[in-house]
């Protein structure tokens, strides 16, 4: 990849239009959860390092184009404030920004209002993209998130000034390239999930490029139901057993091996603590009407540990069953933590994200220890999918 970054630019007096994504959850006009803007901080803090002016653009929520006053990105600016250890100004319209109020000009770092409350963001169209890059001297996108997206602030603004990636993209970016496109074999990826309808073109995608694909979740129900068990009333989709049949057989022909559970904990109810049992799963499996598979069984979990063990790159995208609910986080947990012992002993490349995967992880106590750990959804999923992004494409990637 050709992208930039912010080493390789001159910032010196100059004003720094950077995309981010501080689209963080709030309760009672408090941020809860602050990762996504502690994660910009290190792009911030060099770009006034290297003499620049940071104008931060962002979203939050969905304004659909208008402005909704519940959704002012005012609600972020204490945390923002917090996690950068300085003022910062809110520029509330465009205009302000434009014209530049007193405050705006000796701030050291601007916060434009959401940038969606512009029809002109989502419809990337030419004339807002222009206003907006009237604004600065560079731009700098830290926004991989929001990379899918063909937005006026995430792709449009790339073409109309010099572009770089800053740290957190730079950072997604080298670690996605490290575990798919230049990746150290054997590469294997564990995928779960509740539907492999979701998921199709990320496990076509992947069956041509890894060594071991490890399926969980409610997915791993529909293609143990393809090849003919009969699982009661357990999470699958039969109109995709099809599908299911036709990435087995890419996964042969590409000599991918794909490890389906072996056993699994059955329940007859979705409650904590219900009352369950260890099933040997495969294609002659019987369940009663009313059993489901919640979770893989203690012979899988041995034999995704003993998978791991000979793997150099590990992708993980989704849980192995209905984590949410003990005792059916077992397989999660047990799965992750020994990814993350062979990650701490240096013996594996662990690269992780997408949906629920953050918090099973956490939930697991191995988050810390992974090599890289995405906070993009929808981007990390396409990525994957090996789409392009037209944020990282307009960057020149």
């Amino acid at each position: 990849m050709s992208w930039k970054t912010l080493d390789d630019m001159d910032l010196r007096g100059k004003r720094v239009l950077v995309r981010v994504d501080i689209n963080v959850p709030v309760e009672n006009g408090r941020v809860t959860d602050d990762t996504r803007i502690q994660r910009i901080v290190p792009t911030v803090h060099d770009i006034l390092a290297k003499g620049g002016k940071p104008l931060l653009l962002a979203h939050f929520g969905r304004p659909k184009g208008k402005r909704v006053q519940d959704l002012s990105l005012l609600v972020v600016k204490p945390a923002l404030e917090a996690a950068l250890a300085r003022k910062v100004v809110l520029a509330e319209t465009l205009e302000a920004a434009e014209t530049g109020t007193e405050e705006i000009a000796a701030a050291d770092v601007v916060l434009l209002e959401n940038i969606r409350f512009h029809p002109g963001e989502t419809a990337n169209d030419p004339e807002f993209a222009q206003r907006l890059a009237g604004l600065g001297d560079v731009y700098c996108n830290d926004a991989f998130s929001a990379a899918h997206r063909a937005h006026a602030s995430t792709e449009g603004l790339a073409r109309l000034l010099p572009a770089c990636a800053g740290r957190l993209m730079q950072a997604e970016l080298s670690a996605l390239e490290a575990a798919l496109a230049k990746p150290e074999r054997p590469v294997g990826a564990v995928v779960g999930g509740a539907k492999v309808s979701t998921k199709i073109e990320l496990l076509e995608n992947l069956v041509n490029r890894l060594d071991l694909l490890v399926i969980g979740g409610g997915m791993a129900n529909t293609f143990l139901a393809a090849m003919g068990a009969q699982l009661g009333k357990s999470l699958s989709e039969p109109d995709f057993f099809d599908t299911a049949k036709d990435i087995m057989a890419q996964a042969d022909k590409a000599g991918c091996r794909v490890l389906l559970p072996v056993d699994g904990l059955v329940a007859r109810e979705f409650a904590a603590g219900a009352d369950h049992e260890v099933v040997q799963l495969g294609p002659d499996t019987v369940l009663d009407d009313d059993q489901m598979v919640l979770d893989a069984g203690p012979d899988t979990v041995e034999l995704v540990q003993n998978a791991f063990a000979g793997l150099k790159t590990l992708i993980w995208n989704g849980p192995m069953g209905a984590f949410e609910i003990a005792p059916f986080d077992t397989a999660t947990v047990a799965a992750a933590q020994a990814a993350a012992r062979l990650t701490r002993d240096g013996a594996l490349i662990s690269v992780a994200g997408g949906g629920d995967t953050v918090a099973a992880l956490n939930q697991a106590g191995a988050a810390d220890d992974f090599t890289y750990i995405s906070t993009a959804g929808g981007a990390f999923l396409e990525w994957m999918e090996g789409k392009t992004l037209p944020g990282v494409a307009a960057l020149g990637g």
